[in-house]
């Protein structure tokens, strides 16, 4: 089953929902720090963890796939490992399209198989919070639109920990298209002045298919659909309508009747996300094509340096 973040989540002012919930904040806060942590192996593979303190969206599978590419560029043996989760498919597909995928229940599991074949470095897409394993570095992710939402913690808002934890981390990513950096960086660096910020934008880099002299419906379940609709309207294509579903959506023969309708009535065509594309699966049809996007990391020198002195 697939629930819709609540909207309320990314109001910028909280509201009455958002304060009837925070008792159970609390609680689940209590509980987790109760909650039996197994002690860190030592490993001999280096790992990176991309992850999150917002629920969904922010960029951990794109910032991933770059973190690998960059690696194997420089001939350094590098893989991906991902808790397995049934509903997550979209994003296992991707990274497998992209590189080697460790995937088991427990990530620690997953990155001694890894070890056992002799790679020098796993990059862990989300984990952030898994104590299980002691990470060589840790990045965590934010989008630059949705930010923290209401800045409180789940079920009252979308953090999975509180902010003020940013004091603990040395490296942080804004991934979207540039939107609201400065202002970003001031709010961050007043929790943790030492914290590292780097910048990821999204290219697309399969525009040479796609005509900007057509008409477009976009449709996507992702964990940020506003960033996506901004990289392909900043891309110069006529955007008149658009349909948002749930992050890791299941859609149904229903939905592309309703979509491929839409767009016949309108003499448009259709765009969608590659997560979403793999998700169609049987609903599949030439007449959806989807946007490939990279995350360009503004710093990358900074950032290859970082990894490989690790």
């Amino acid at each position: 089953m697939n629930l819709k973040k609540p909207k309320f989540w990314d109001y910028k002012h909280r509201n009455l929902l958002a304060y009837l919930l925070y008792p159970i904040s609390i609680l689940i806060k209590i509980i987790s720090q109760f909650k039996f942590h197994p002690k860190n192996q030592v490993l001999k593979i280096k790992t990176i963890c991309v992850g999150n303190i917002y629920v969904g969206g922010t960029g951990k599978t794109s910032l991933c796939i770059k973190i690998n590419k960059i690696l194997k560029q420089k001939n350094i043996k590098s893989c991906f490992v991902k808790k397995y989760y049934k509903n997550q498919i979209d994003e296992q597909e991707i990274l497998k399209k992209n590189g080697t995928l460790f995937l088991s229940k427990k990530r620690l599991d997953a990155v001694k198989l890894a070890e056992k074949e002799n790679y020098e470095f796993a990059i862990f897409d989300d984990g952030l919070q898994d104590n299980s394993i002691n990470y060589d570095a840790s990045f965590v992710c934010f989008n630059n639109l949705n930010w923290i939402g209401n800045g409180m913690t789940i079920p009252s808002g979308p953090l999975r920990e509180n902010l003020k934890n940013l004091k603990k981390y040395k490296h942080l990513f804004l991934n979207g298209n540039l939107e609201n950096l400065e202002n970003l960086k001031e709010q961050i660096l007043k929790i943790n002045p030492e914290i590292n910020i780097h910048i990821g934008k999204y290219e697309p880099i399969n525009l040479e298919n796609f005509d900007n002299k057509d008409k477009y419906i976009i449709f996507s379940g992702i964990g940020n659909h506003q960033t996506f609709s901004s990289m392909i309207k900043k891309s110069g294509l006529i955007v008149i309508k658009e349909y948002e579903f749930p992050d890791h959506y299941s859609y149904t023969k229903k939905d592309i009747d309703q979509i491929l309708n839409y767009a016949k009535n309108l003499n448009c065509k259709i765009i969608t996300t590659e997560k979403d594309y793999v998700r169609l699966g049987k609903f599949k049809t030439d007449q959806i094509k989807f946007i490939k996007s990279e995350l360009k990391i503004i710093d990358e020198q900074k950032l290859l340096k970082l990894i490989v002195d690790l």
